[in-house]
Order: C-alpha cells, then sequence, then structure tokens
C-alpha cells in the first residue's frame, strides 16, 4: 500500500516522464564505493584492534565484600 501511495505521488508530479536529467554526481560511481568500502574496512580493524584487551594481565579473583548487598537476600528485590 506504502509502495502504490509512492508510486503514485511519483507519478503526479511527473517524475516518470522521461525529461528529468538524473542528479549530478561530484565524483565517478565506483569512487563512492570504493571509499565507503575503504572506510568500513578502517573501522572493522580499529574494532578488531580491541579484541585482545582481555588478555593483557590474568584474571583476578573477586574479593568478597561482607558489605555487598546481593538480590538473594532481599526478597521481592532482584531476580
Amino acid at each position: 500500500m506504502q509502495f502504490q501511495q509512492i508510486a503514485i505521488s511519483i507519478l503526479a508530479q511527473g517524475g516518470e516522464t522521461g525529461h528529468e536529467a538524473p542528479a549530478p554526481l561530484w565524483a565517478e560511481p565506483w569512487v563512492f564505493g570504493v571509499s565507503i568500502f575503504s572506510i568500513l574496512l578502517v573501522l572493522m580493524f580499529v574494532a578488531v584492534s580491541y579484541t585482545n584487551l582481555g588478555n593483557r594481565h590474568d584474571a583476578v579473583d573477586e574479593h568478597s565484600d561482607p558489605h555487598r548487598q546481593h538480590p538473594a537476600k532481599h526478597p521481592g528485590l532482584g531476580h
């Protein structure tokens, strides 16, 4: 239904007559694809570079805090 409304509004404005020229581009179409791909590739390498942060130090056991409140000690709260 939505697509029909969009198509009718475009036809009512005369968009499908073939007389309109496409919008001008400031570069060749392949330049847009290559630049988007390279930006995403750089962002992927940035994200992958953070995957080893958990391996920097040995795991340390959590100390037991007597003042810490646990949901199980309070009925009606927590899980």
